[in-house]
């Protein structure tokens, strides 16, 4: 196991740093200066303000103050941001996006395996008809879509929720509704068809005959086994609610990362772009490899094998 974990550290390492190049080719690409848009002509004043964020150094002397400043974690300042670093900005808006994040994990994990657990347990019956077709919904209606029409219809219309901040539990209603809806269905149509594989497997039917309660049957037995191309797809839905949650941020003005990334794009300023980028990979890198743990954990025939079978 330990073997295998610092092999998996070392391709995260590369992969990262793969990473790292790729934003910085694609920084240095764009055509012109941050400071274009400064409103100076003062040729004097752009050069000094390039010297002092080291845009005048060749791109390979830049390319390495780079790394020099993500290996001592000291991403550097923001340019249209004063007296602000890129660290100050991840600390103040990090947590904000990861509460967001996190609860609307939870919440399509639960609400989407008791729905695929409901609608496999009364297949083809009604229930089961009600279920997949709001997860084929969810899976349709993108989330910017989703959330305009929650603003318009219970915010603007019915006035039952409160529309923009994160400033109590009422004010997170909608932004997690909209964020959580889509991979809540997708776990929903996932858990459904293989708790219905499994509730026909022969050692179901074995527990079935040892007279067991249908709970601890469907708990204990199926929707262990159940839950393992859900948690396969684990690592792709928590990219898609963690960096989704830059858009809906920023429709519901919440003071996240997705307000200063944003922000950062139409402003040009390289820094933060880079920063964000960097740390959503590596924390995105890592949660991949909390799930391959995962997988032993839920699966105990799951082994980690020298090549060759050893």
């Amino acid at each position: 196991m330990l073997r295998y974990i610092l092999k998996r550290l070392l391709i995260m390492i590369v992969t990262l740093w793969i990473i790292i190049t790729v934003t910085f080719v694609l920084m240095i690409s764009i055509p012109g200066s941050p400071f274009n848009s400064e409103g100076s002509s003062n040729a004097t004043v752009q050069a000094n303000l390039e010297k002092h964020y080291n845009l005048n150094e060749p791109y390979h002397i830049q390319y390495l103050l780079y790394l020099k400043s993500i290996v001592t974690l000291d991403l550097g300042p923001s340019i249209k941001q004063p007296n602000q670093t890129v660290n100050d900005l991840l600390g103040r808006g990090f947590p904000i996006s990861f509460e967001l994040g996190i609860i609307t994990v939870a919440v399509a994990i639960v609400s989407g395996i008791t729905l695929g657990i409901i609608a496999a347990l009364r297949h083809n019956g009604i229930i089961d008809y009600l279920a997949m077709g709001l997860a084929v919904l969810g899976i349709s209606i993108p989330n910017f879509i989703l959330a305009t029409l929650l603003i318009q219809k219970i915010a603007v219309d019915w006035e039952l929720l409160p529309v923009a901040t994160w400033s109590s539990p009422a004010h997170m209603i909608l932004p997690i509704l909209a964020l959580a809806t889509g991979p809540m269905a997708i776990i929903a149509r996932l858990t459904r068809s293989t708790m219905l594989e499994v509730l026909t497997q022969d050692y179901i039917k074995m527990a079935r005959a040892k007279g067991l309660s249908p709970w601890k049957i469907t708990i204990k037995h199926a929707l262990r086994n159940a839950l393992m191309p859900v948690v396969t797809i684990m690592g792709t839905l928590l990219a898609s609610i963690l960096t989704g949650t830059f858009v809906i941020e920023k429709i519901f003005a919440i003071p996240g990362m997705g307000k200063y990334f944003v922000e950062s794009i139409n402003q040009r300023d390289y820094p933060v772009i880079m920063g964000t980028t960097v740390f959503y990979s590596a924390f995105l890198i890592f949660m991949l490899f909390l799930v391959d743990i995962a997988y032993g954990i839920l699966d105990p025939r799951i082994k980690v094998h020298k090549r060759g079978g050893e």
